[in-house]
């Protein structure tokens, strides 16, 4: 009774990945296409879901990095003024790092620049 119950079940499975349909009824191939169906929407759905937790992670991670960005940007305007810097209108941070850099003597010395400089991704000037 267990290998017919096998051997059904191993039928079932080879026709739902469409093999062996050539002995079925067309009402057993209507069954077998709602049962893809269903089974194909659950997929779908569940794809979807995944789809927009990862679109959901991303737009976490992108708020993140804008504060992020955003308190860079506090920190270098600090260091200007810290410096005697004052920001013109139209001033870029990357002018200000250089404009910072260029007026100290050691920038290596200096750990808040150096800092920014790592953080920031730039160079550091010789």
């Amino acid at each position: 009774m267990l290998n017919k119950e096998i051997a059904e079940k191993t039928r079932e499975l080879r026709q739902t990945r469409g093999e062996d349909l050539q002995g079925l009824s067309m009402e057993e191939l209507e069954k077998l296409e709602k049962i893809i169906e269903g089974s194909l929407c659950r997929v779908m759905e569940m794809k979807g879901d995944k789809i927009q937790m990862e679109i959901n992670a991303l737009e976490s991670k992108e708020e993140q990095l804008m504060e992020e960005n955003q308190r860079l940007k506090q920190k270098i305007m600090n260091l200007s003024k810290g410096q005697g810097h004052l920001l013109e209108q139209g001033q870029s941070s990357d002018s200000i790092m250089t404009n910072i850099s260029s007026n100290s003597a050691n920038p290596r010395q200096d750990c808040d620049n150096f800092c920014s400089f790592l953080t920031l991704g730039l160079p550091i000037p010789d």
